[in-house]
């Protein structure tokens, strides 16, 4: 670059900066009004409190609220109620805008950070009636906490009254009751909860009689057959009976039939209402990254998204007036949104045919292109894909992704890609659905598709047989958005029949439901049960950018974060409270998605490993090892299989398909981060998608094992492929089957099983899985299995008594104490992960018992988790010696293993380069030593050296120039008379020094990485704390 060229950049980016610092002084000024902030936004003043009468009555221009939890928050999808409003009064102009929020209560409403409160959205909105449903979420806590519970919701209703909202008066506040569960198909919600229900509702008519506030029960309105998906929350026909209810009891008065385009102008307007007051990506609004794009990217989206609620409250108004009787919207009062800075550089775009030249390809396997965007427009953006029983590989793609704005609707699609003459490139496109709402991921289920749709679990069904999807249910709501690429994700099947999914940092999650509220802070697992409707949650621990899940032969569960995820399954611990976070264990940012080799089509010498796809800090394909460890599995890089060049190249996921070839997604993108651009950036592609094929030279593809419309029969025989994947589709297709069929085939297949056989005791393990995936049981088989001589047999058994405890009755215990004295160290795990869902007496003794024996650091971690669990907690106090010794010894080895973690994904790729020189160096309790005086390097060898130290002294280590040992010992030793020498490490300033670890205390670690020097030679290192290095020393030999 010449110097006029370096002149013009220079002036570019100081002019870049000055726009960002007037664009962001001028936007301030501008848009601070829309900007609802916890710590900034007004709160409304206290005034005299206002008492609420009914029959209601209606002033003009009112402005009405929802607050709440589920039954309100899902209400804004159908609207009955608010259409009948404008029905009943066409010339008031009421306002109605919807601050519910899934489960929640009375004075538990989690939010993201710096997130305006309800009170703080209410004045925003200058509110003058309220509408409140409270008591479903409350009443978990049983008939007992009726009192708590009346006190709670006094507290509540005597702040709230005395709030002027409006600037003028208290508010008017109508208290709505829960309403009627329902015994539907596998959720006996009525049974669990009606009962219980009804003393709350009781509770709530008191308290709202006593604070003179308005009450309304819907809780003894009989709903039609059929008026709940789930037993608890309100379909379509549920919703116009609630409405119905709802109106009478406020009004005094049945409503008119109902004007179907003002119901249908007022889900518009809620749609646009609620992308104002619950943005995607609020992290980037109002919390810890609401910095440099906040402003562009939310302050004016959030104007207009207001502009456009308005708009269609004009138009919703001048339908109930008779001034029209069409769905038109005039958004000419919307201006366009500001630009935004481009800071920083994106990558290079390639056509498909170039990228492919950009790719360093292993030898043995060829890789073509499958499916882009050249020849399926559809595929833009693709994040996921699945195999289906029928051999297609199913699409979801995200356009929209990162964030919704103003005047853009999503339109997200699933697309089907086939290759119907075989040979190895797509051939046809379907487009499945179309109108998702950015799908992270997507799993086949229940005759339909689970899709992950923010802040929805949906899922999504083609009832009629033409191809396209025409059912769609918010199966669950509440997850957290404020992060859009953190958000619900990682759908997969385990091996015995559960949907887990997953979020990360950031995100506060609370989902309704049949059975209670669930409530996730800052990221955790899910495992949903679709037949009975239950969602669990366990494993929350603070984790980022964690994509990518599967499962080893022997059903370990395998992530990127951590790698051995199974170590992380116990259940969570009370509410808003996480499990720690963990130390040296595997855990990485930057993979999305793994693969076992099991497949013929691969080397013989890849078989057991598996396959990853990354896409930070270098975009790649690797293969790794799997090893036994002891207490768990870890895993060994090896080699690229693809290494690009091409930085647009980002592959999200990973699969193998049908015949045994691997195919990888490519979100090909220039535009690679979430918090390092603007949301808004124009740059950020909406139109590339690339499927990649790895295949094997000189290996054949296999034939595709048959699946669909197989017989129960043929399908249990898959069971014993050696190939995960075609036992995955085989378990999820024998799901879709009567599942007494399955048990009776399972029953007689088991029974033929041949002890002879080398993987005899795999074949029963998949059995058992089988049978939990239909809802069966087999006891006599766990028994079995959990006594066999198979550690890994033993192991997965073991994982089984978190469900079957109840089964096995009086033999748990002794099965699970069995299993807790294991030689197996993984056995002992799943053991100790087992006693925080069992959450017995018996149970938490046994934990007791694991807590004493000797144990490496995943298994602590699995105990000290599990004595952390809500279930768990209730048995010991903090007198409890047991308990108190093990946790004091778990937070010393935590300690003593945090600086060993491989903190991100530059220190990741460091470890994984060929050659790489691993040293552990220990110092010496009370001996002033390292335990290790010399090691051996090749010049320029990478080298990963960790430093521990169990001392109770303060140590580092200081690897220095030859010869040089000693004018650096004696400058650190000078440096006792600074009086800053400690905050300097006590580590001279000289050129001599090449690498040093800051002074470590006690059960600390600290982990260097560097190259060793180009030139042979014996370079010393020593502690340089003033007076050890005499003694305290090494060398480093380089030759």
């Amino acid at each position: 670059m010449d110097y006029i060229d370096q002149f013009i950049m220079n002036n570019k980016i100081i002019l870049i900066l000055i726009y960002l610092l007037i664009t962001d002084s001028l936007v301030s000024e501008e848009f601070q009004k829309f900007g609802l902030f916890a710590d900034k936004s007004p709160k409304p003043k206290q005034t005299e409190p206002s008492e609420t009468q009914l029959p209601l009555k209606i002033n003009s221009k009112s402005r009405i609220a929802y607050i709440g939890n589920t039954l309100l928050d899902r209400a804004q999808h159908f609207g009955h109620f608010e259409a009948f409003l404008h029905q009943r009064f066409p010339n008031k102009e009421l306002t109605v805008r919807n601050f519910s929020w899934s489960a929640d209560e009375i004075d538990l409403m989690p939010r993201p950070d710096n997130f305006a409160s309800v009170d703080q959205h209410l004045l925003h909105h200058r509110t003058d009636i309220i509408f409140a449903a409270f008591g479903f979420n409350e009443s978990f806590a049983g008939k007992e906490k009726i009192p708590e519970f009346k006190s709670r919701l006094q507290t509540f209703l005597q702040h709230t009254k005395t709030r002027s909202y409006n600037g003028k008066t208290g508010p008017k506040i109508i208290l709505i009751s829960p309403n009627r569960n329902q015994n539907v198909q596998g959720v006996r919600a009525a049974d669990l909860n009606n009962q219980r229900i009804s003393s709350y509702t009781d509770a709530m008519r008191e308290v709202a009689e006593s604070e003179r506030v308005g009450f309304v029960d819907v809780f003894k309105t009989e709903y039609p057959t059929g008026s709940t998906f789930n037993g608890v929350h309100l379909n379509e026909k549920g919703y116009r009976s609630f409405a119905r209810a709802l109106f009478n009891g406020t009004f005094g008065e049945s409503p008119e039939p109902l004007n179907e385009n003002i119901r249908t102008m007022v889900i518009e307007k809620n749609r646009q209402f609620f992308r104002r007051y619950r943005p995607l990506n609020t992290f980037y609004y109002t919390g810890g990254r609401k910095g440099r794009y906040g402003y562009l990217d939310f302050l004016p989206a959030m104007r207009n998204f207001e502009l456009m609620a308005e708009n269609r409250d004009h138009s919703i108004w001048a339908i109930a007036k008779g001034e029209k009787n069409d769905l038109s919207i005039d958004d000419s009062t919307v201006p366009r949104m500001p630009e935004t800075a481009q800071s920083r550089g994106g990558n290079k775009w390639m056509k498909s045919s170039e990228e492919l030249e950009s790719f360093t390809i292993d030898p043995r396997f060829e890789v073509n292109c499958f499916a882009s965007e050249e020849e399926f427009p559809d595929i833009a953006c693709p994040i996921q894909i699945r195999w289906d029983s029928k051999g297609r590989l199913w699409v979801a793609c995200s356009t929209t992704y990162p964030h919704v704005y103003p005047g853009q609707e999503p339109n997200d699609k699933i697309v089907i890609l086939e290759d119907t003459d075989g040979n190895g490139k797509a051939d046809k496109s379907t487009v499945w659905a179309d109108d998702l709402h950015i799908p992270l991921s997507f799993e086949f289920g229940n005759g339909g598709v689970f899709v992950s749709e923010e802040p929805d679990f949906s899922f999504l069904k083609d009832t009629n047989g033409d191809g396209k999807a025409d059912l769609r249910l918010r199966t669950l709501t509440g997850f957290g958005c404020e992060d859009s690429h953190h958000a619900l994700h990682d759908f997969v099947w385990t091996p015995d029949g559960d949907l887990i999914f997953r979020d990360s940092i950031f995100l506060n999650s609370q989902i309704e439901t049949a059975y209670g509220p669930i409530r996730v802070k800052n990221s955790g697992w899910y495992s949903y049960r679709p037949k009975t409707q239950r969602l669990t949650t366990f494993g929350s621990y603070p984790n980022t950018n964690p994509w990518g899940v599967t499962f080893d032969k022997w059903g370990h569960h395998v992530a990127s974060h951590p790698i051995f995820a199974s170590t992380f399954h116990a259940t969570n611990p009370p509410y808003p409270n996480q499990h720690p976070r963990p130390s040296g264990m595997q855990a990485y940012s930057g993979t999305c998605g793994q693969e076992f080799i099991d497949w013929k089509t691969f080397p013989d010498d890849m078989q057991g490993g598996f396959v990853k796809v990354r896409y930070k800090p270098t975009n790649r394909v690797e293969y790794h090892q799997w090893i036994d460890k002891g207490d768990h599995m870890e895993e060994k890089y090896v080699s690229d299989i693809i290494f690009s060049k091409n930085l647009s190249f980002i592959p999200v996921d990973i699969k193998f398909g049908p015949r045994g070839a691997l195919y990888i997604c490519d979100w090909y993108n220039p535009i690679k981060g979430h918090a390092q651009y603007s949301l808004r950036d124009d740059r950020r592609d909406k139109h590339s998608g690339r499927i990649w094929r790895i295949t094997t030279k000189n290996h054949k593809l296999n034939e595709p094992a048959k699946i669909d419309g197989e017989t129960i029969s043929n399908l249990l025989d898959n069971l014993k492929r050696q190939e995960y994947r075609i036992r995955y589709w085989t378990k999820r297709e024998l799901r879709e089957r009567d599942p007494e069929k399955v048990k009776m085939g399972l029953d007689e297949w088991i029974k033929k099983l041949k002890k002879e056989n080398i993987n005899f005791r795999h074949h029963q393990l998949e059995a058992l899985w089988t049978y939990r995936s239909i809802g069966k049981h087999n006891t006599d088989l766990l028994t079995e299995l959990l006594n066999c001589e198979v550690p890994q047999a033993r192991a997965a058994a073991t994982r089984q008594l978190r469900y079957f405890s109840p089964e096995l009755d009086k033999n748990a215990p002794k099965l699970l104490m069995k299993s807790a004295n294991d030689l197996n160290a993984i056995v002992r795990l799943e053991a100790a992960i087992a006693c925080s869902w069992i959450g017995t007496e018996w149970a938490f003794n046994t934990l007791i018992s694991i807590s004493k024996k000797e144990m490496g650091n995943h298994l602590s971690y699995a105990v000290q988790t599990a004595l952390g669990s809500e279930s768990m907690r209730k048995h010991w106090s903090d007198q409890n010696s047991d308990v108190q010794n093990f946790l004091a010894n778990s937070k010393k080895r935590n300690q003593l293993n945090a600086g060993k973690n491989t903190k991100n994904a530059k220190e990741a790729n460091f470890d994984k380069q060929k050659g790489l020189k691993n040293i552990e160096i220990k110092c010496i309790p009370e001996r002033m030593l390292f335990d290790i005086t010399e090691f051996t390097v090749r010049p320029k060898q990478p080298v990963k050296l960790i430093l521990s130290n169990p001392d109770l002294t303060m140590h580092n280590l200081v690897i220095a120039k030859p010869n040089s040992l000693e004018k650096v010992g004696i400058a650190s030793n000078e440096m006792a008379k600074d009086t800053n020498g400690l905050k300097k490490n006590y580590i001279p300033d000289l050129d001599e020094i090449l690498w040093s670890t800051p002074q470590l205390k006690q059960n600390t670690s600290y982990t260097l990485r560097f190259r060793a020097p180009k030139k042979p030679g014996q370079y010393p290192y020593l502690c340089t704390f003033p007076g050890h290095w005499i003694i305290m020393k090494g060398v480093m030999i380089v030759k």
